[in-house]
């Protein structure tokens, strides 16, 4: 291989490494036809703070509530914004929130709060609520990653003090399948080269076995070469979809990610992310979600679609939300400031209930408080009871600090149990 395409191939196996979760001690048993699926998590990740007002909780003919119109959905007594109309005709499966409040109203900050269910703290990183699922309950039949991030996303999910190998794995341009995948040599020569790596790992770990084993390095080469040779990989590539369910889903970067979401949970990947950008709307706030809600709108609903057709979304937990809202205020830009307090988000599948409304914000704008307030912890902890996992469970981190995973309570009326 020339310099470009070995170092290209060398970067690949590395980030290989950071998305494989490593065996739990109690793995749960392996999916089998007939038998229940285990959950997994879609978060349709809406980068820059959607505008509540504009999404999922709209205000028209108020003040506060600008031009945007509202229609009515399949949910009894719950409108949202105009340009959701497919949408609407899905979002009974799901819930809404629209009183979640955080006490970040930074984007890195923010995100990080919303991904993980803790301020950010300088001494320590806590792991993403996809990180937490693999580390605690891992498919062991899968050969891809377990934690995917698809999209450009500045902040992706990290595995946070479970070590980087529970970070999500990256794919920036969903649909087309993964690059370096295959050898660009004969077989042959390609086991050789792999002797001939052995050797030198060896050597290399004589006297150094910690710190051989800290640097991940024969975990990444094993996971890679294992991906490689898998058939799951066909989950990462669209070639063999339909053109209507193409169309459906929408020719975006978004709705192709959203596709492969559900493909990659068909296989049984345990969490999923998808990112879309472009919610930073400070300015021309009204036409800048108009844009978003043409890419959103289409590829949200085909997915629930999609879910519900294959059988999928009782195992499923679907969340969509951003970092935070946007002010009621509209401002001299035409555009909306950053708001954690009182924002909103869509969430349901995997056994939790639809059709709900949580919490009410202000239409006049004048109480920064809604009602029926629901801390960003609360919303981490229903998605992990929901998911399967024990959100009180405490660990010990690496510099020996006792974390608990969650410090908030399930949200009693989206449960089932």
């Amino acid at each position: 291989m020339n310099a470009i395409e070995r170092r290209s191939f060398l970067q690949a196996l590395a980030g290989l490494g950071l998305s494989f979760a490593m065996p739990a001690l109690e793995p749960r048993a392996a999916e089998r036809r007939g038998r229940a699926r285990q959950k997994s998590l879609i978060t349709l990740w809406m980068s820059g703070g959607p505008s509540q007002l504009e999404t999922w909780d709209p205000h028209p003919g108020t003040e506060i509530g600008g031009p945007t119109k509202a229609i009515k959905t399949r949910t009894r007594g719950l409108e949202i914004a105009e340009h959701f109309p497919r949408v609407a005709e899905q979002i009974d499966a799901l819930s809404v929130v629209r009183s979640l409040v955080s006490k970040e109203g930074d984007h890195e900050r923010g995100t990080y709060m919303m991904k993980t269910g803790f301020r950010p703290e300088t001494t320590l990183v806590h792991p993403s609520l996809g990180s937490i699922l693999v580390h605690e309950a891992p498919n062991p039949q899968l050969e891809i990653p377990q934690h995917v991030s698809l999209g450009e996303s500045q902040w992706p999910s990290r595995g946070g003090y479970f070590g980087a190998q529970y970070d999500a794995f990256k794919v920036f341009d969903p649909g087309r399948g993964l690059h370096n995948m295959q050898a660009p040599v004969e077989s042959d020569r390609q086991a050789t080269r792999l002797k001939n790596l052995d050797v030198v790992s060896k050597a290399f770990q004589q006297g150094r076995r910690l710190q051989s084993e800290r640097t991940l390095h024969q975990h990444t080469l094993e996971a890679a070469l294992k991906m490689m040779r898998s058939d799951q990989l066909v989950a990462f590539d669209l070639k063999d979809e339909a053109k209507a369910t193409l169309a459906a889903y929408g020719d975006t970067n978004f709705g192709r990610g959203c596709l492969v979401a559900r493909r990659l949970i068909e296989k049984g990947v345990r969490a999923v992310e998808v990112t879309l950008n472009g919610f930073d709307t400070h300015g021309n706030n009204f036409e800048g979600h108009k844009t978003q809600a043409a890419i959103l709108d289409p590829a949200f609903s085909a997915l629930l679609i999609d879910l519900k057709e294959r059988q999928l979304l009782d195992s499923t937990v679907v969340l969509c939300v951003g970092e935070f809202g946007r002010t009621p205020k509209i401002n001299p830009l035409d555009g909306r400031d950053h708001w954690p307090t009182g924002f909103s988000c869509v969430i349901g599948g995997g056994g939790l209930r639809g059709g709900l409304v949580l919490g009410e914000t202000d239409p006049t704008g004048q109480k920064a408080e809604p009602s029926q307030p629901i801390p960003v912890q609360n919303l981490f902890a229903t998605v992990l009871k929901t998911l399967g996992v024990d959100f009180t469970k405490e660990l010990i981190t690496p510099i020996g600090r006792p974390m608990i995973f969650s410090q908030g309570q399930p949200i009693a009326e989206l449960l089932t149990m």
